[in-house]
Formats: structure tokens, sequence, C-alpha cells
């Protein structure tokens, strides 16, 4: 059981890439995890549009996305917490601008 940064694809914490889908985490198998995800616009003076999603691939279908086109000004935050997530389900974030960077965090549970 891990609990803090969710990290088992190497890109959590990440500085979303301009305009593509990243995977921030995946949970195991034979698990689920309770996260919170946040991403922060570390632009000074241009808005960013940011998604997330919650889904069963690493490339998202439309009814996977919990947050689509939100709005984040100049140094703002967007936090969803109380995430809870089943086995082989990814996180995946996407941000329209190179200056949003994004974490999860929680605690992993075994199931088996």
């Amino acid at each position: 059981m891990a609990t803090g940064i969710l990290n088992n694809t190497g890109t959590n914490p990440a500085a979303l890439a301009n305009t593509t889908n990243t995977t921030i985490y995946e949970v195991p198998a034979d698990t689920f995890v309770v996260a919170t995800v946040n991403m922060c616009n570390r632009n000074a003076s241009q808005t960013a549009s940011v998604r997330l999603a919650i889904s069963a691939t690493e490339t998202p279908a439309d009814a996977e996305w919990i947050e689509f086109g939100a709005q984040l000004l100049p140094g703002g935050t967007l936090e969803r917490g109380g995430l809870v997530i089943d086995a082989g389900k990814f996180i995946v974030a996407y941000a329209d601008g190179g200056s949003v960077s994004v974490t999860a965090y929680g605690i992993e549970t075994a199931t088996a």
C-alpha cells in the first residue's frame, strides 16, 4: 500500500506538454485508489484550458473526462479530490498551454 504522490508511470508530478494527453498514474492490478489531483497554471499572464480524465485507456473516450475546458487563471489551481478509482484505470491530464503542472496524490488499497 502506497500513500503520498502516486507515481508508477514516471510522470507524476508532471509539467504538461502543450496539447498532449499525459498519463499521470495507472491504478495497479488488485488495487483501488482514493486520489486527489491538483493542476496549477504557472503562467503569470495567460489563462490555460485544462482537461482531466479517469479512463480505461491512455486515450480517454468522450464520456471519461471529468473536467473539460476548465479555465485556469494565471497562477490559478484546480483540485479534484475524493476520486475513488478501480484497478487498471488511468488518470490522464491535458492542457492547451505549456505552463501547467499536475500532481496526483492519495492512498492505494489492495483488494486481494
